[in-house]
């Protein structure tokens, strides 16, 4: 049989959400999946076979009434190896910062508790 003649692949896939309950909190997620059954599947594989409420819902991105995720975060070029290490280096002397701040405060906290106790003890 040649492949272009009677031979017909399927590769639609259908959008399901479903609603899973994580560390208690009920959160809808998507799923893509060819039928209800095998998006069942992959959602109890994925968040555990008791975690699922519900059945999934074959859906269309503009049917659930919300923004996905999927729409709203795009993904980000990397930057080059110079801008990561300047990055980097601006992260770093942050960071520094704060913490010089926090060990003055630290600091003078003690002092004020040290002149207290003092007092206290005249």
């Amino acid at each position: 049989m040649d492949r272009g003649e009677g031979v017909q692949i399927n590769t639609c896939m259908n959008k399901y959400i479903a609603t899973v309950r994580i560390n208690g909190q009920l959160v809808k997620t998507l799923v893509f999946a060819t039928n209800v059954i095998h998006a069942r599947l992959l959602i109890q594989y994925q968040f555990g076979m008791s975690s699922i409420s519900g059945n999934p819902t074959k859906t269309e991105a503009n049917t659930i009434g919300y923004t996905l995720l999927d729409d709203v975060v795009r993904a980000h070029k990397p930057l080059a190896p110079q801008q990561a290490r300047i990055k980097s280096l601006q992260q770093q002397k942050d960071n520094a910062i704060k913490q010089l701040k926090a060990e003055r405060d630290r600091q003078k906290i003690q002092r004020a508790q040290q002149q207290i106790a003092k007092v206290n003890r005249n």
